[in-house]
């Protein structure tokens, strides 16, 4: 059956187009019409001139809703993820595990193995951010459990994953280059973060192999005029760039200036966590944002589309182009080449909301997921 969206507004690729209909048939979108010509005889929904965007991606979150997955992995939270995400328009995500023990690691690789075959769709797969990270740059991560990598833990943590790890976060500088090369031939996106890089280091190893950086500004050296570190050789070498745009993280100003830098290449994350009283990682909620027990900066109590929102509204970046950063970019960073875009032959994978950024519904692969009217 083919079911049809009309009255809405479609923001998809850059653009806001009116006018249109959405035509879904199984898990797929089957075309995007004139809204005047729907062939007859389909179901056709009425969204009352609400947005309908791509689904949001999101891939940096450790944790939604009242477990912490990063910090104390398990079916029962990669579950609830899904859930909760659902409801705030995430159609993809990362679910992402900080630096930890061993044992820690092995048993979020082995969570997320069980539970992807009873998956609703959302769950991409894993985002390791660490623990083969900078010291210096550790944050909150614990400096007791950061180590440089040896190709053999990382080839057992990888062939024991059987492709559910997508992503890593390292500090390249530290690697050998036996690692890097290993992970780039397992199609595997590097990210640099936690990074006490020179300028001089960076423009060697990004896009070469390194594809990424990770949670842009954060965890790695500041701009100075006479040691420019990562910052700069980013800026020049362009990799996709994640960056955590809630205000806190960092500034709305800096925001604006990686965005006049980078373009098309920094997108959103939300680097989320929840309330832990467990574990290596205790996230407290102290005045909007989430500390660690001794005060330093943790997680985000961010959402995809509030980084959107704050995007258009404290940054300046037009509607379209932050529902690309949103979505678009990481499926391109990602390699998901049927997500991120309202198009023939992509999956039907749809956030529909008002001007006031009030989420309406959620299609997931075709299905209503989420709906606040029902």
């Amino acid at each position: 059956m083919v079911t049809a969206l009309h009255n809405l507004q479609l923001i998809t690729n850059g653009t806001i187009v009116s006018g249109k209909a959405i035509l879904i048939e199984g898990n797929v979108i089957k075309a995007v019409t004139d809204a005047g010509q729907l062939p007859a005889g389909i179901k056709s929904i009425d969204l009352n001139g609400a947005y309908a965007a791509p689904g949001l991606i999101d891939l940096q979150i450790y944790g939604a809703g009242t477990k912490l997955f990063g910090g104390n992995p398990s079916v029962e939270a990669l579950a609830e993820m899904e859930d909760v995400l659902l409801k705030q328009g995430t159609t993809g995500f990362l679910a992402t595990i900080a630096t930890n023990s061993d044992e820690v690691v092995l048993q979020g690789i082995d969570a997320a193995k069980q539970y992807m075959p009873h998956a609703k769709g959302n769950f991409l797969g894993l985002h390791l951010e660490g623990p083969y990270l900078n010291p210096k740059r550790k944050g909150a991560h614990p400096e007791s459990f950061i180590k440089k990598a040896v190709l053999t833990e990382l080839k057992s943590w990888v062939e024991r994953g059987e492709g559910i790890i997508k992503m890593i976060t390292i500090a390249p500088e530290l690697q050998d280059a036996e690692v890097v090369e290993y992970l780039a031939l397992q199609n595997i996106i590097i990210s640099a973060g936690h990074t006490d890089a020179t300028y001089d280091q960076a423009l060697q190893f990004l896009n070469n192999p390194v594809k990424a950086a990770t949670h842009l500004f954060n965890a790695m050296p500041q701009m100075h005029h006479r040691e420019p570190g990562i910052i700069p050789a980013i800026f020049e070498k362009r990799p996709y760039t994640s960056i955590v745009a809630d205000g806190i993280h960092v500034s709305f100003p800096m925001i604006a200036l990686a965005k006049r830098e980078l373009g098309e290449k920094l997108f959103f994350i939300t680097d989320a966590v929840t309330v832990a009283n467990e574990g290596a990682y205790q996230h407290q909620l102290k005045d909007g944002r989430f500390v660690m027990p001794d005060g330093t900066l943790s997680g985000s109590a961010l959402t995809m589309l509030k980084a959107v929102e704050n995007g258009v509204k404290k940054i300046g970046i037009s509607l379209p182009e932050a529902i690309n950063m949103a979505s678009l970019y990481p499926a391109q960073l990602a390699s998901l080449t049927k997500k991120g875009k309202i198009e023939a032959g992509y999956f039907a994978d749809l956030i529909i909301f008002n001007d006031s950024f009030a989420i309406a519904t959620t299609v997931l692969q075709g299905e209503i997921v989420y709906n606040t009217n029902q």
